[in-house]
């Protein structure tokens, strides 16, 4: 069980008391956690995987065959590619940010 308590200090309105309290509530976590649990999924069965991995792989290849031959157009790769996880993270700076240049920006 999580508590979330909050005290009204002197001149607070009742409003930013409210406020105070949902961003503590929303802190912990507890809201999306019910709503996740809210409807029962059940997991894959490891053969159903198996399958919509190798019909994924199929698909791939297929797709690559008609690339070679011409007759569907190679995709630009998405932002978040697969391709560029494995490649090492050069560190990000922004121009005129002050906070040194060579320190990583968080994504």
């Amino acid at each position: 069980m999580i508590n979330a308590e909050v005290q009204k200090s002197g001149t607070e309105s009742v409003l930013s008391t409210l406020r105070k309290f949902s961003r503590k509530v929303q802190g912990t976590g507890l809201i999306r956690n019910s709503r996740a649990n809210r409807y029962y999924a059940r997991k894959m069965s490891q053969t159903v995987k198996k399958k919509r991995a190798l019909k994924m792989i199929k698909r791939r290849a297929d797709f690559r065959q008609l690339v070679k031959e011409g007759k569907a157009e190679e995709r630009q790769p998405r932002r978040f590619s697969r391709e560029r996880e494995a490649a090492p993270q050069t560190p990000r700076t922004t121009p005129g940010s002050g906070l040194g240049e060579n320190t990583p920006i968080a994504r």
